[in-house]
């Protein structure tokens, strides 16, 4: 398990260090198919002043996550920022959004883009979705966009989410999720890892990981689905031999997934 985060880790560190925008976890590439498409780029600069923060996630949970004015929101790997000041803007003065993130190099880009941004709603904190550093019930939405899949304890994210949200608050995730099983090789793979496809889980997995909380109104709604070229399989998983990067394609999608924790 420390072996897998460590390697997430080091994979975020550099890719926010290369400034890798728009590419999956950590991915470094110009173009990206989990990336592309998820948002807007002309309405992202016009709703944040032009400003421009490197997105590493497959959705775009906060177009989806129904946040009200007002609200408190958790940002799970929030990285960079970007869902986290979409969000702020939602919630408006009266609400608060707190973006999590086990790197310190992401916190600091974030924290930099915060004050480029002016946004005084907002807080970047250090640590691990594992073991979120906030108080029981003391948060409306639960957000995240491409990072429980990199867990290696997800029912552990899954109780922490639980824990951390109010009677009625919701979970909105975007990930990525499996369509069939992935072969033993590509389960191994640190390089799939990392590439948010070996730490992913088929549908009926999650549902039932969700459902066992116990979270009420679960939804998993499937967003794209991905059948990688040779090129980009290559890239994304250098250590697959070409047969298991073939079957690791029409493999994955990704889900938008929401669920509420009942009164």
């Amino acid at each position: 398990m420390s072996d897998i985060r460590e390697e997430v880790r080091r994979k975020y560190t550099d890719a926010i260090r290369r400034q890798s925008a728009s590419c999956c976890c950590g991915k470094d590439c110009g173009s990206d198919p989990v990336t592309e498409g998820n948002y807007d780029r002309q309405e992202l600069a016009e709703r944040l002043d032009g400003l421009e923060i490197p997105s590493f996630g497959c959705g775009n949970p906060t177009a989806l996550a129904a946040i009200e004015e007002g609200e408190t929101v958790l940002d799970l790997g929030s990285g960079a920022g970007l869902d986290v000041f979409l969000a702020s803007l939602q919630v408006g003065p009266s609400g608060h959004v707190y973006g999590l993130d086990m790197t310190e190099a992401m916190l600091e880009e974030a924290e930099k883009n915060r004050r480029r941004a002016g946004m005084e709603n907002v807080s970047f904190i250090r640590g691990e979705m594992e073991a979120i550093p906030l108080p029981d019930g003391s948060v409306d939405r639960v957000l995240s966009n491409c990072v429980v899949n990199l867990s290696p304890d997800k029912d552990q994210v899954l109780r922490e989410i639980f824990r951390v949200l109010r009677r009625g608050g919701r979970m909105a995730l975007s990930d990525i999720v499996l369509l069939r099983p992935l072969p033993p090789s590509v389960q191994a793979s640190v390089a799939a890892w990392t590439g948010c496809i070996a730490g992913a889980l088929p549908v009926d997995v999650f549902r039932a990981k969700i459902d066992a909380v116990p979270f009420d109104d679960v939804t998993i709604t499937l967003t794209k689905i991905y059948a990688f070229s040779d090129d980009e399989a290559a890239e994304l998983f250098p250590d697959l031999s070409e047969e298991d990067r073939r079957l690791a394609s029409g493999t994955v999608a990704s889900a938008f997934i929401s669920a509420v924790k009942g009164l």
